[in-house]
């Protein structure tokens, strides 16, 4: 059976690998949370803004992180922003005060957006464009299994200790910043004279550039629509609504996450090949089709079977437009691009955050089917953008 990473360079694998250890890591430690943080004997609210201080520091750190990628290369910057992370939340699980917990969790968020922007911009940099999409599902895959089997070991650990989970997503840190460090100081990089550093002689692609074409404009705009649905909707009204629509057990909501999450991995491949053949642009174009008339099959169900059977739906929509869209933000680029990846990053974590508030105020003033049928629209409003762009394949700069 031939490794899915056959044909590609050996930085796609490490990348990948380094995904699977942080997403273990922080699976482990997002369900101690909320719970260590009300071990001060505060409110539900401010559990709650533990969790959001680490997104919303995330999303306000973005730009400053692409900067920093613009200005001293990829692979700093990942290894400093993962150092952040493991530092911040060891440092988190010897919280003596909600404080202290909040604002470590805060300066953890900034370390994850250097994280996440510095290594999709290497990811691009060290594939050409005939194997970019793949590279991406891949890459993707990595973050998919990891957030797949961190809860499960998340859960025990907390029943052993609130401040246990802490130090394990720590270690996981250490370790995915060594895989970072062996194995990619010598990485070959597109549009960079010398390849063993990174050095000043590395072109940089703009965001004016970037947004002045339209394929990265689409790019944007699924992208927020991925936020929107898949990371803040999804998350946040599917357990209400299996519970208080569908009258079900809230077992069944982790069943219908793991339908979705199982499809979305085993066609994260099929959908890599599908862009690097066919091209970004048909991708973008199935993949919110089909996401899309899954929010609406998920709006209208009445029964436990349609709704199982939409989340699988929504997991194969997710597979293509969780690769395509970063293809052509990668095909554009010309060397680094830490701004272009970063403002590409803020769309998905903007939907994110202002997905379920919108979604939630639909569905109080009106109904569940409201609020996943405009979870569909802006889904759409990602195929319009798509089938005005051109398609980005053939185009993309030599390496």
């Amino acid at each position: 059976m031939k490794s899915p990473f056959q044909g590609l360079p050996r930085e796609v694998a490490v990348l990948a690998a380094v995904a699977v250890a942080v997403a273990v890591g922080f699976g482990v430690v997002a369900p101690a949370i909320p719970q260590f943080a009300r071990s001060f004997g505060v409110g539900k609210t401010a559990a709650g803004a533990v969790v959001s201080a680490f997104a919303l520091m995330r999303f306000v750190s973005a730009i400053g992180g692409g900067r920093l990628v613009d200005a001293f290369g990829e692979r700093l910057i990942l290894a400093t922003g993962i150092g952040i992370v493991a530092v911040s939340t060891g440092l988190a699980g010897l919280s003596q005060s909600y404080l202290q917990l909040l604002l470590l969790r805060g300066v953890g968020g900034i370390g994850s957006a250097m994280f996440t922007i510095s290594a999709t911009a290497l990811l691009f940099r060290v594939v050409d464009g005939s194997s970019r999409g793949r590279a991406t599902g891949l890459f993707q895959s990595g973050f998919l299994i990891g957030g797949l089997l961190g809860p499960l070991v998340g859960g025990f650990l907390t029943d052993v200790s609130l401040r246990l989970p802490f130090y394990v997503y720590a270690v996981s840190l250490i370790a995915a910043g060594a895989i970072g460090a062996v194995f990619l100081s010598n990485s070959r990089l597109r549009g960079e004279a010398d390849s063993n550093t990174d050095s000043d002689s590395a072109t940089t692609t703009s965001f004016r550039e970037a947004w002045s074409h339209p394929a990265y404009r689409a790019a944007v705009t699924v992208n927020f629509a991925i936020g929107w649905a898949f990371f803040g909707v999804r998350m946040s009204l599917v357990p209400l609504f299996v519970i208080e629509a569908l009258h079900e057990r809230a077992v069944w909501t982790g069943a219908g996450f793991l339908c979705a999450s199982l499809a979305q991995v085993a066609f994260l491949v099929v959908a890599g090949r599908f862009v690097d053949r066919t091209g970004r642009r048909p991708a973008m174009i199935v993949g919110t089709v089909v996401a899309g008339t899954a929010l609406v099959g998920l709006a209208l169900t009445t029964s436990l079977p349609l709704f199982l059977a939409a989340m699988t739906a929504m997991g194969v929509g997710g597979a293509f437009i969780g690769t395509a869209p970063g293809a052509v933000v990668g095909d554009i680029m010309h060397g680094r691009g830490g701004r272009v990846v970063a403002v590409f990053q803020m769309a998905s974590d903007a939907g994110a955050i202002t997905g379920p508030l919108a979604a939630g105020w639909l569905a109080d003033q009106l109904s569940f089917t409201a609020a996943f049928a405009a979870c569909a629209v802006v889904l759409f409003v990602g195929t319009a953008m798509a089938l005005r762009m051109p398609e980005t394949l053939q185009t993309q700069p030599a390496s």
